[in-house]
C-alpha cells in the first residue's frame, strides 16, 4: 500500500476559477473584465477588494451548491506561473449531462476513436457552429500572490486564438525553467475582431503576457520566488492590498465589445453617481455615442453559446446572437441614437 502512495501525484488544491463570463439568470453574459468564483467565502471578498466589484452568493446551472463570485471591474490581474505543466487543452463538448467528448485533435478519448470534428469538418472545423463541434478547452492553473493560501486558480478559456497562444507562451516559459521555477504574469482579457465572409466579429480573447520581466529572463531559468513574486521591486516586501483606484468609464466603455456592456455599464457609473439620471451629463452623452458606435460595428458578430462547464457556469468567449441585440431599458434621454447625445 505504502508503494502505491508513492505514485500518486502531487497537486495543490483548487482555491476557484477566473472566468470570462458569467450567467444572469439563464442569459449566458460575457465580461470583459475579470469573474472570479470560489466556494471560499474569504477569497472572493480578497479579490473584490483588490480588484473591484460587489461579493455575492452564486449557484452554477444545473447545481445545488452555492458558490461566491465577484465580477471584478479589472481586465487585468496579476498571476504566477507555478512549477511543472500548468496547461493542459483538449477539444471538448460538454452538455448538462456531463463531458460528450474529449480529444486531442487526433484520437476521441473518451471512446477511443478518430477526431469526430475533423472526420466531418476537415482542417477548419473550429469555424463551424458552436455546439455541432467541439470546442477548443485549454485551462492554465495559476497561483494569485495576493490571495490566502497556497492553492491553485483555474483559468479556462474556449477561445480557439487563445489557445494557440497560451501553448506558445508556456511551452517557452518550460523551456527556460524545466518547470522547476515561479514565472509573473499578467493575465489580460482582450478585446479583439476578425472579418470572415464578409462580417466583422468581435471576441474576448485571455492574454497570458510575462510581468515586468524580459524574455532574457524569463528564458535563463528557475528565478527565486522572492523576485516572482516582486519582479519590479527586485524581491522586496509586496505591498499592502490597496483600494481600488477611480474607474475609468470612457476606457472601459471603449473597450466593451456591445451596445448591452456599456449600458450596463452606465447604470453602474449612475449607481456610483458618476452620472445624473436623466443622462444629460458629459459622461452620459460620452458613453451614449460609444453605445451608437458598438451598434454600428456588431454586424451579425458572435456564435452561438458553447454551453455550459463541468459546473454548469459559462466562461463565455463568444455570446449567442440573441444577446447581441439593441438595449431597450435605458433611460429615454440615455438611449443610443436619441438627441441627447447631440
Amino acid at each position: 500500500m505504502g508503494s502505491r502512495l508513492l505514485n500518486i501525484q502531487r497537486r495543490a488544491a483548487e482555491h476557484g476559477r477566473l472566468r470570462t463570463g458569467y450567467t444572469q439568470g439563464n442569459r449566458p453574459m460575457r465580461s470583459a473584465t475579470w469573474v472570479v468564483t470560489s466556494h471560499s467565502e474569504e477569497h472572493v471578498h480578497t479579490a473584490a477588494k483588490l480588484w473591484g466589484g460587489e461579493p455575492e452568493q452564486w449557484t452554477p446551472l444545473n447545481s445545488t451548491i452555492a458558490q461566491w463570485r465577484v465580477i471584478t471591474t479589472a481586465s487585468t490581474i496579476e498571476a504566477l506561473i507555478t512549477p511543472g505543466d500548468p496547461l493542459n487543452q483538449y477539444n471538448e463538448m460538454w452538455s448538462k449531462g456531463g463531458c460528450q467528448r474529449r480529444c486531442d485533435g487526433e484520437t476521441e478519448l473518451l471512446t477511443r476513436q478518430p477526431c469526430i470534428c475533423l472526420a466531418r469538418f476537415g482542417e477548419d472545423w473550429h469555424q463551424q457552429k458552436k455546439g455541432t463541434v467541439c470546442s477548443t478547452t485549454s485551462r492554465l492553473n495559476v497561483m494569485l500572490p495576493d490571495l490566502s493560501g497556497m492553492g491553485m486558480w483555474r483559468a479556462e478559456t474556449h477561445s480557439f486564438y487563445a489557445a494557440q497562444e497560451w501553448g506558445g507562451m508556456v511551452d517557452m516559459v518550460l523551456a527556460g525553467t524545466d518547470g522547476k521555477g515561479f514565472i509573473p504574469v499578467n493575465l489580460r482579457i482582450e478585446p479583439r475582431q476578425r472579418v470572415a465572409n464578409g462580417e466583422t466579429k468581435k471576441f474576448p480573447v485571455v492574454v497570458v503576457e510575462l510581468r515586468n520581466i524580459t524574455p532574457r529572463q524569463a528564458l535563463a531559468g528557475p528565478m527565486t520566488a522572492a523576485v516572482a513574486l516582486d519582479p519590479a521591486g527586485g524581491g522586496q516586501a509586496v505591498a499592502a492590498i490597496e483600494a481600488p483606484k477611480g474607474r475609468d468609464w470612457i476606457a472601459e466603455a471603449k473597450g466593451a465589445l456591445t451596445s448591452d456592456d456599456v449600458r450596463d455599464l452606465w447604470m453602474e457609473a449612475q449607481n456610483a453617481g458618476a452620472v445624473h439620471h436623466k443622462g444629460t451629463d458629459p459622461l452620459s452623452k460620452q458613453l451614449m455615442a460609444i453605445a451608437a458606435s458598438k451598434d454600428a460595428e456588431n454586424n451579425g458578430q458572435g456564435a452561438d453559446e458553447p454551453g455550459p462547464d463541468e459546473d454548469g457556469a459559462y466562461d463565455v468567449e463568444v455570446i449567442d446572437e440573441a444577446a447581441e441585440r439593441q438595449p431597450t431599458d435605458w433611460p429615454v434621454a440615455a438611449q443610443p441614437g436619441s438627441g441627447a447625445r447631440r
